[in-house]
């Protein structure tokens, strides 16, 4: 027993730092999904139980995948739920009250969340201000600028965007019988596939480019990565530009499922992004992440949401209360994880 304990110890010294905390992710995700399945019934067997956490959370996923950049550099962005809550109101603005078309509404929401990555980045990587003050400052512009665009909330009855909104792309093999007795389709919407492209992409550009590279060597020592020849403000300045341009991206994402402006729509979405970036093995120090990682953190947070809701705890708090213990858990495991290796590593 010593000794099968003493291999799995070596195996995890072995592992680098992302890939182990991604581990820890994926185990802690399929082993609560396992305990929905044995202690809140068959529902969550069906498919498409799984296929609507990614249907509500694909907005989610790629917000997530921005801030883990970020993270991942030492940084951290705060002003994506605003910016989202902006591209709705703007969008949904455009399409009914100015008879604007669904491309250009595509482009407005891309400008956006450029406009909020450039400006932020510049002056975080150029000018040298701390990121939480800059992008504080960003997410109150941003709930401001949605009140003046328009004040009351409305749904978009704009033709081509309700259609593209209620496009469904059905999963072939996955559906399942309903109480009828009637074969249901299991379908997701147009925006999980977005959702998980972007993943796939940058899960590419972080492992097998010189820019992912970048991106955790200034994270991990700003001063070490500059002594090799990168050019840290570049770098600091690119990851904002790219959690911009994923915020105008996600900000339509979640446009299309929710159909909607309203000023408070994404409400706590930034903070839902940093835990979920957090659970995923992204640490807050920077040098360590995973987008995989990130993906599993989004959907570890929506599934102990189902989890509360199934078990009749609704009232807001409780989910508040189980998110914040979940935090905890994560870091504690984080602290503990990566205190045992630097010991290993000093012997």
């Amino acid at each position: 027993m010593a000794s099968f304990v003493q291999k799995i110890r070596q195996k995890i010294n072995q592992m680098s730092d992302t890939n182990l905390l991604l581990t820890i992710t994926i185990t802690v995700f399929f082993l609560m999904y396992l305990g929905a399945i044995i202690f809140e019934g068959e529902g969550f067997l069906k498919p498409q139980t799984f296929f609507n956490i990614l249907n509500a959370n694909a907005a989610l996923i790629i917000l997530s995948c921005g801030m883990s950049i970020v993270m991942i550099t030492g940084g951290i962005d705060i002003s994506v739920g605003g910016v989202t809550a902006l591209i709705t109101m703007c969008c949904a603005v455009y399409l009914d009250y100015k008879g604007g078309d669904v491309v250009t509404s595509l482009f407005i929401a891309l400008g956006i969340g450029l406009a909020f990555g450039v400006v932020q980045g510049i002056l975080i990587a150029y000018l040298d201000i701390q990121p939480f003050i800059v992008t504080l400052a960003g997410m109150f512009f941003a709930r401001g600028m949605t009140t003046i665009v328009h004040t009351n909330p409305f749904n978009v009855e704009n033709q081509a965007f309700v259609a593209l909104k209620e496009t469904r792309i059905i999963v072939p093999g996955m559906g399942s019988y309903n109480r009828l007795g009637n074969y249901v389709d299991a379908y997701v919407e147009i925006g999980v596939i977005v959702a998980l492209l972007i993943v796939a992409i940058l899960f590419c550009v972080l492992r097998w480019t010189k820019l992912g590279r970048s991106f955790y060597a200034v994270g991990g020592n700003a001063q070490s990565a500059l002594m090799l020849g990168i050019n840290v403000k570049r770098v600091k300045f690119i990851s904002y530009l790219l959690c911009g341009v994923l915020a105008g991206i996600g900000g339509y994402v979640y446009f299309l499922h929710v159909g909607s402006g309203a000023a408070t729509h994404a409400s706590g979405a930034e903070m839902n992004a940093i835990a979920s970036s957090i659970i995923g093995g992204t640490m807050l120090t920077g040098g360590v992440g995973n987008i995989i990682g990130t993906l599993f953190g989004v959907l570890s947070l929506s599934t102990i949401q189902n989890i509360v809701s199934s078990a009749g705890l609704d009232q807001a708090w409780w989910t508040g209360i189980t998110i914040a213990a979940m935090l905890c858990i994560f870091l504690v495991i984080q602290s503990v994880i990566m205190a045992n290796k630097k010991k290993a590593r000093k012997k």
